[in-house]
């Protein structure tokens, strides 16, 4: 019995090692702030419109994304560094050339990632592959 004592000692350091193994959950302090959401809400709607208005032969309105209201911040990491997935809602004002558009309440659903020197923000979308493993298609948010 007297050469156990070890055993409790190797356990806890076994643990620990373990632990630290783990890949680590980005902090929520660093989780983009609502001029970095608003950039990436207003990215995806203007792709959506430029699709439209091609098809349509018309001009892109000019948008405008206010009240953001995020619900819900999930940190994940995506290719080795910190991510947010982002859910909520946020305000949607079109210009168009003879009218103006206000749509309340719209949903969003983001992934945004921090990039390595910590300055910009990439919107990242998860596509799906022909292998079944996700794949990210990213975006700089400018």
């Amino acid at each position: 019995m007297k050469n156990r004592w070890y055993v409790p000692i190797l356990s806890a350091i076994l643990i620990f090692l373990l632990g630290a193994c783990s890949t680590p959950t980005p902090p929520i302090e660093f989780a983009p702030d609502g001029e970095i959401i608003s950039k990436a809400i207003a990215f995806q709607v203007s792709q959506t419109q430029q699709r439209l208005s091609q098809q349509l032969n018309a001009s892109c309105p000019q948008i405008k994304i206010a009240q953001i209201n995020v619900k819900k911040i999930e940190p994940i990491v995506v290719g080795n560094l910190p991510a947010y997935h982002l859910k909520g809602t946020y305000n949607l004002t079109l210009t168009l050339p003879r009218q103006r558009v206000t749509q309340k309440n719209n949903r969003f659903d983001l992934y945004l990632q921090r990039q390595v020197e910590g300055k910009t923000w990439r919107l990242l979308r998860r596509e799906a592959s022909s292998s079944g493993k996700a794949q990210w298609s990213s975006y700089l948010i400018q």
